[in-house]
């Protein structure tokens, strides 16, 4: 998720708790909650958890 859409999200979640003229929408807020509390890792930072240095450092050895 882009630092801008992560940022509209933020706004949007907090007109919807704090803006008295909104009316409640639980389900959007949990999907916006949900949203922002795990943004999505860049496929690099993924590809770097999944490797070896994910075993605590220990690769593999022969």
């Amino acid at each position: 998720m882009s630092t801008a859409e992560y940022s509209r999200k933020l706004d949007e979640l907090d007109r919807l708790l704090n803006d008295p003229d909104v009316p409640m929408q639980p389900d959007r807020i949990w999907s916006l909650l949900a949203d922002v509390s795990r943004p999505e890792l860049p496929s690099s930072a993924l590809s770097a958890i999944s490797g070896p240095a994910s075993l605590g450092g220990r690769g593999i050895s022969s």
